[in-house]
Order: C-alpha cells, then sequence, then structure tokens
C-alpha cells in the first residue's frame, strides 16, 4: 500500500467527498467476489488493493488486509452468477434519484421575462440537472425495511396483517458468500442523510399589493433521500392499500375514487390522521378537516418515512406531520390551483414517486383548458423528491399540477392545526418526540458517549406536547437550515427573473 498516498491525490479520487469514497469502497468490495472472477491471483490482489484504497480506514481494517487470499473460493459457480444476476435484473428500478450533476456547479441559471400580471403565455421553468445513481441505488440499499422490521419486533407486531404490514422484500446482491458490512447501519445513514442535495434559492419576482415580492421563498427541494429500492417499496404499498380500498377493506372516507366524468377529474386518494374536505360538501360543510369523520391511522411505513423526514433536516422537529394523504394519478389527471388550507400549519411537504411532473407556482394561476393551466414558473418534481412549502411558497403563491403524461404517486405529510383535529384524535407515540440527526456524527458521540442511537433519534413520549427544549429549538428558527455546516457548499447561481413593472 505505498503508493495509497498517491491514489487519494488521483483526479478521479478529489472529485468526490470522503462520504462517498467510503459507500464506493464498501460497494466494490461486496462486489469482489464477481470483479475477480478468473483472474490469476496477482491481479485479484491489485484489483482488491485498489478497492481497498479509496478508503483508508477499510484499508487499515485487519479483518480485511487477507481477504482476497480466499476471494477465488468465495466466487460462485457460473449458473449461480447468472441466476443471481438474473434476479437482481428484476429488482432493478429506473427512477433512482442521487447527486445531481449539471454544469460545474450542478445548477443551471434560467432567465425569463414575468409580465406585471404574473401570467404569459409559456411559464418559465427551471431545469431539472441531470440524475446520477447513487451508491445507495446500486446497491439496492432499503433501510426503511431495516427500521419498519426493528419497530415491528419491539412492538410485537411481526405477524401483523393490517393496513400496517407489507411483506419484505429480499435483495442479494453479486456473491452468495456473507460478508460483514464495514459500516454500520447508522454510519450508512449518516452517510446518506449528509449527501441530500438540497436546494432553497428559488426565485420568482411578482408585484404583490404593490410591492415586489419572491413567491417562491420559503420552498425546498431535498433529493437523495429514498433510495431506489426504497422507492419500488413504498409504491409497492401504496398498492396494497389501494387494492383495500377497493375491496372495502379501509374505513368509508379513507379511500376516495371519484368518476372520471372528464379529463383532469378522478384522481384517487387516501388520506390517514383525518379526514379533507376539499369542496363544500352535500351536507353544507365548508373545505377543510372534518372533526367529526373518522378515517384510518398513519401506516407503520409512513411513520418510518416521517421519522426520516425530521431526521433528515425536512421537516422540522416542531412541525412533525400527523396526517397525511396519497394521490394517485393516471394520465391526464391533475390538481387544480389552491393553497393549502390553512387547518394544516407549516410547512408541509410532497414526495414524488413513478414519473416526474411539473408543479407550477404563480399568485394567480389561470385554467387553460381542463387539466392545463397557465402561470409564471414551473418546477420539475424528480421522482423521489421531497418538496417542502413554506412562507411565501404555501401562502402568497397558489401551486397546481397540470396533468400528468402518466402514472405518478404523490404523498403530502402536513400537521394539522391543534384546534381542528378531529375530535376522537390521538397522538401517535412513536411520532413524538423526533429529533433531527446532528451534522457531526463522531462529535455527537463524544458529548452523547453512553447514549444508544435510539434515543438520538426518539425521545420520550410527551402527550402534552413539546417539552421545554424542543421549544426553545423552535424558537431559533427554521429546523431544516444546517446551524453547523461542514464542507457543504451551496450551489452560486441563482434563478434570475426580470419583472416588468408597467401597469
Amino acid at each position: 500500500m505505498n503508493d495509497l498516498p498517491d491514489r487519494m491525490d488521483d483526479p478521479f479520487i478529489r472529485n468526490y467527498q470522503t462520504s462517498e469514497l467510503q459507500i464506493a469502497a464498501e460497494f466494490l468490495t461486496t462486489w469482489l467476489p464477481f470483479l475477480t472472477r478468473d483472474l490469476c491471483p496477482n491481479c485479484t490482489h491489485i484489483l482488491s488493493d485498489r478497492v481497498r484504497s479509496i478508503d483508508p480506514e477499510l484499508s487499515a481494517d485487519p479483518e480485511h488486509s487477507h481477504s482476497d487470499e480466499n476471494l477465488a473460493n468465495s466466487n460462485p459457480t457460473q449458473p449461480e452468477l447468472h441466476e443471481k444476476s438474473h434476479d437482481n435484473h428484476d429488482d432493478c428500478d429506473n427512477h433512482s434519484l442521487g447527486s445531481w450533476k449539471d454544469g460545474d456547479n450542478g445548477w443551471s441559471e434560467h432567465i425569463e421575462d414575468v409580465s406585471s400580471n404574473g401570467t404569459p403565455s409559456e411559464p418559465a421553468i427551471i431545469t431539472t440537472p441531470t440524475a446520477r445513481m447513487s451508491w445507495a441505488d446500486m446497491a439496492q440499499e432499503d433501510e426503511l425495511e431495516e427500521e419498519e422490521g426493528e419497530d415491528v419486533e419491539k412492538e410485537g407486531n411481526k405477524h401483523s396483517s393490517g393496513t400496517e404490514s407489507l411483506p419484505p422484500e429480499k435483495v442479494e446482491l453479486g456473491s452468495n458468500v456473507q460478508r460483514k458490512p464495514s459500516l454500520s447501519r447508522e454510519r450508512r445513514e449518516y452517510l446518506r442523510f449528509m449527501n441530500v442535495q438540497r436546494k432553497k434559492d428559488f426565485i420568482c419576482l411578482e408585484r404583490i399589493n404593490g410591492k415586489i415580492v419572491n413567491i417562491l421563498d420559503g420552498l425546498e427541494l431535498h433529493t437523495g433521500v429514498f433510495s431506489a429500492a426504497e422507492q419500488k417499496r413504498i409504491v409497492n404499498f401504496v398498492y396494497v392499500l389501494q387494492e383495500k380500498g377497493k375491496k372495502g377493506d379501509l374505513r368509508e372516507r379513507t379511500y376516495t375514487a371519484p368518476l372520471k366524468w372528464m379529463r383532469g377529474k378522478g384522481r384517487m386518494t387516501i388520506q390517514f390522521g383525518c379526514c379533507y374536505n376539499y369542496a363544500i360538501d352535500k351536507n353544507g360543510n365548508p373545505p377543510g378537516i372534518l372533526r367529526d369523520v373518522a378515517v384510518d391511522p398513519i401506516p407503520h411505513l409512513f411513520k418510518v418515512i416521517i421519522r426520516r423526514l425530521v431526521g433528515w433536516h425536512i421537516i422540522p422537529p416542531s412541525c412533525v406531520p400527523d396526517s397525511c394523504i396519497v394521490n394517485i394519478y393516471e394520465e391526464g389527471d391533475c390538481i387544480p390551483p389552491h393553497i393549502d388550507n390553512h387547518d394544516f400549519v407549516r410547512p408541509f411537504c410532497t414526495v414524488s414517486f413513478l414519473s416526474e411532473c411539473n408543479i407550477m407556482f404563480g399568485s394567480s394561476l389561470k385554467v387553460v383548458s381542463p387539466g392545463e393551466f397557465s402561470g409564471p414558473i414551473a418546477i420539475p418534481l424528480p421522482v423521489g423528491s421531497v418538496l417542502v412549502l413554506n412562507g411565501n411558497g404555501a401562502d402568497i403563491a397558489k401551486h397546481c399540477v397540470p396533468a400528468v403524461p402518466t402514472k405518478r404517486i404523490s404523498i403530502t405529510f402536513r400537521k394539522m392545526d391543534e384546534s381542528k383535529r378531529p375530535f376522537d384524535f390521538v397522538p401517535e407515540p412513536d411520532l413524538q418526540g423526533i429529533q433531527p440527526l446532528p451534522y457531526d456524527l463522531d462529535e455527537s458521540k463524544k458529548l452523547n458517549p453512553s447514549k444508544p442511537q435510539s434515543q438520538m433519534k426518539r425521545q420520550s413520549f410527551v402527550r402534552e406536547g413539546f417539552s421545554d427544549k424542543e421549544k426553545a429549538f423552535d424558537g431559533r428558527g427554521t429546523a431544516s437550515e444546517p446551524r453547523h455546516p461542514r464542507n457543504r457548499s451551496q450551489p452560486t447561481n441563482r434563478r434570475r427573473v426580470r419583472v416588468s413593472l408597467g401597469n
């Protein structure tokens, strides 16, 4: 390993962060039995040495120092290799989202004229950088399954057959030899959390009450939150819920499937935590939460997702969602222009699955035809992305989803205003006291040497609201913003919009 310093100075290696190199080394180490098949012992040693040199910690691990000596004996036979390769193709999901790339800084600049009425014929579209498959995607990493399994085991519900259960997906990679992972689950989660891409500099200027306002202030787009395997797991679970709804196995107002009497109408919805009324109903109830109507509670898998959204600094701990709605779009379905009802507090977020679509924003959005709208700006929502709406982006700008070109699923997570909750609402114990992960994991361990990870992620259940510590934290600002960023560069280019100030 005398050439290790030279390798770490290699221009290709320098393009990646240490966390990315650690994941790459772990992934390639798992695949070494396949990569070294039919190679001579000398070539096997060279390749193994090169893979270990990517991560200095891995190269210094005595457990791996002589692993290449037994590599030839651990290789699967050709029939076994072909069979496992075929199985892996079945588990692949092309709708993956990892890191972003587009130019030097990863963001494209777009300039557009916006008229004074804010409704040009062609909306400005923010160019979304090309998605690149992450290491978590390549490894078919499904931490949701692991965490959900641990929770079910703790609760003694391993064999539960209710709406909260989903058969786990077993994924095998490369070799039939069991290899001890070089990174703990805690470390893997931390590396993935630190590699989430976060865009918070959306700009679209409009004249509101005589003042120029950035109507997108408070909008955030987070990508790389869910691996391809996790996305597939969530989508499959939504299909399970959809079938239960069709069979009548869910409460009456939980599942809704309107008749498709015209283009853009007929989006299927599944509501958990509360029943939201979109328009005045036949009983004269206004839009908002129906406090005397019961729906099914939030499924366990969705609660695991909520804990990740809070733990990974996407939603602040002061605004842990206690309700969600699943939207299942078929081709041509849409969501008309609206501002979310204030029965739900801000911020709230939407996760996108299956296909990319545009979401349109503007203080004034016009209906052009069924499913077609016009407005000043459209933002692409990549598959697996999480869009957070807060501030002006939630309360001044209306938003809508034009008719989608292909099937799409979205899940919107929101926290209810406590005064608007259903009369029989009971807070979920495992959604109380969730805390975000620390930005410096090693420093946190030094400060809390005896505190287990489970306690770091979930504090004790507090029925009467938030603790004093949480209230103090909430008063210091938005929890989704890093307080101690380390080696995290933000995009330098911002989208500029020229605004016509004419009458």
